[in-house]
Formats: C-alpha cells, structure tokens, sequence
C-alpha cells in the first residue's frame, strides 16, 4: 500500500513519549559552536591584517570556511526553532502552519521544513567541494592559483552555490518529488519511498548528486595528500628548508577539510542509502528514514566544534609533528 509504514503523515499532534530536550540540546551546542567558529574565524582575520592597515590577507579557503559556518549557523536558527514550536505547541507541523492545496498534502509550513532541511543538507556539500579544489589546486597548480583564485571568487563561490542549491531544492515544491512528514511530527523531508517516478525521482537525483560530491571531495583530498607527500619526500631528512614553511598553511586546510569530509560522509551515507532502498526496494521503514535525517542535521552541529578543536595549539602541534 502506498502510504505503508508512513503513521504519521497525517497526524495533527505529536506522537505522545517525545520530549524537546535532545532538540534543545542540539540547537544549543550548534548555535554555540557556530558563533565561537565565527568568533575564532573573525580572530584570524584580524591576525591577519597587513602593516599600515591595509586590508587583512585572508586566503579564500577562509572566506569558504565562513561560508560554511554561516550555512550552518542559518540552518540551525531556521529549523530548530520550528522544532521546539511544535514540542511547545503539541502540533504537527502541517497542523501548525497553513494548510496545503489538498486534503493528502502536508502543510505549507511543512513543505518549507522539507525545502529548507534539502537546502542545508546539499549547499555545504558544495562549499566542501569548492574547498577541496581550492586545496588541490594551491598544492598542484600554484601558479594557477595564485593568478585566478582571489578571495572575491571565494566570496562570490558562497552566494553562486547557494542560488543553485536552492533552484534545485525548489523542486518538489513544483511537483517534482512530495514533501512529507515524518514521525514524531516535528520533521518532513521528501518522500523516499512509495508512489511513482515523478515522487520517488527527486530523492534518488538528491541522493546520487550528493554521493556524486563525496567522491568528487575524496578525489580532490586524495590528489592533495598526493602532493604534499611528494614535497615531503624532496625535502632534505634534517631540517626542512625555508621554501617549505608556507606549506604548513596548506596543510593545516587539508587535515581541516580532511576531518570536515569524513564527519559529512558518515552523516550523508544514511540518507543516501535510504533513498536508493525506498526508491528501488519500497523499504517503509520510517524509523530508519528519521534516523537518516537526523544523522543529516547532525553533521552541522558538530563541524564547527570539529573546526574549534582543531584550531587549537595542541591538536595542530600534534598533526604537524605526524
């Protein structure tokens, strides 16, 4: 049956048991991990300013890196206090906002959780990718870089993603894919299983531009990882000469986005797996598809804390000496 599995895509309350404290909590250690890799970021810009006051030297991977926590920071302050009106209110989230066109469609404020939740889950796989080549090409193509890549690229790059991300994400709200809402009541996303091509076409386009992205993020670190090792091995075994010193830069960004792509691989594959399942073998299972999107929301929470820890002295003394 088509609505199999799917107990409350309907439902105007609540499903009763759940609490908004871990919803709390995760909002909390977001938004506060967010503003302090905002704060460290807007330290480093500061650092970083030139002699007689001229404008600070901030590399693009910085401007993308703000661009990241900004992204994160959004997400959190839209979605998560949507979250807590249901809890707050005992509603649905259809049932808390306008009501759809029709009788089996979710409510308006439900298809805008959907949109807003697809949005935020692909627009920082973006960034990472625009990341990942701005790593690999200031360690394979230098010169390359050094002539093209500015930090108005890197701040135009930001806004270009987002207006993609969002055209793309737009596209169940024109009928192409449905959004619903999942159990307790508190979350809707797109429908991953049930219904026809036009319903189930949007999940898996989702699901494969993002596992698409992974691999192009893994390809471009990997290359990266390739170079440095070669300028390791060129490298004299007492003492490194001083030529090689500007590369420490290049690889604190490396390991950074290194850490970033192994916590965002984790978080998306769930997702990815669910939407190939529900598309091709009707896998119902919602419980396993709310679990996707929860490991989905996660990854924004604890990025900025994995970019915290790793701006500390110890943590980057000890990854330099390895």
């Amino acid at each position: 049956m088509e609505t199999e599995g799917y107990r409350c895509r309907s439902s105007r309350y609540i499903e009763s048991g759940q609490s908004a404290v871990p919803s709390s909590v995760l909002f909390a250690a977001g938004l506060l991990g967010n503003v302090l890799a905002l704060l460290l970021l807007g330290q480093h810009r500061r650092r970083s300013r030139s002699p007689g006051g001229r404008p600070p030297r901030v590399s693009a991977f910085y401007v993308l890196v703000s661009g990241l926590a900004v992204t994160d920071l959004l997400g959190k302050c839209l979605l998560s206090p949507i979250v807590l009106a249901a809890y707050a209110y005992n509603r649905s989230l259809s049932e808390l906002g306008p009501g759809g066109r029709g009788e089996d469609e979710p409510g308006v404020l439900c298809q805008l959780f959907a949109f807003l939740m697809a949005f935020f889950g692909l627009a920082p796989t973006l960034l990472l990718l625009a990341m990942a080549l701005e790593c690999w090409l200031s360690l394979g193509h230098p010169y390359f870089y050094r002539r093209h890549l500015t930090r108005r690229l890197g701040a135009t790059l930001g806004p270009a993603a987002a207006g993609l991300c969002a055209l793309f994400c737009a596209l169940p709200l024109l009928g192409f894919g449905a959004p619903m809402q999942y159990c307790p009541g508190t979350w809707c996303f797109i429908r991953m299983a049930g219904g026809g091509p036009r319903q189930l076409g949007f999940p898996v386009l989702y699901a494969s531009l993002m596992g698409l992205l992974v691999l192009a993020i893994v390809a471009c670190n990997v290359s990266s990882m390739r170079h440095l090792y070669g300028m390791a091995r060129r490298q004299p075994r007492r003492g490194a000469p001083p030529a090689a010193a500007p590369r420490m830069e290049e690889l604190d960004h490396l390991v950074l986005l290194g850490l970033m792509t192994v916590l965002f691989t984790v978080c998306s594959l769930p997702l990815i797996i669910r939407a190939y399942m529900g598309a091709f073998a009707a896998d119902f299972n919602e419980n396993a598809d709310l679990s996707a999107l929860r490991f989905l929301s996660v990854n924004s929470i604890v990025d900025p804390w994995v970019f915290i820890i790793f701006r500390t002295s110890v943590f980057r003394t000890f990854v330099r000496r390895v």
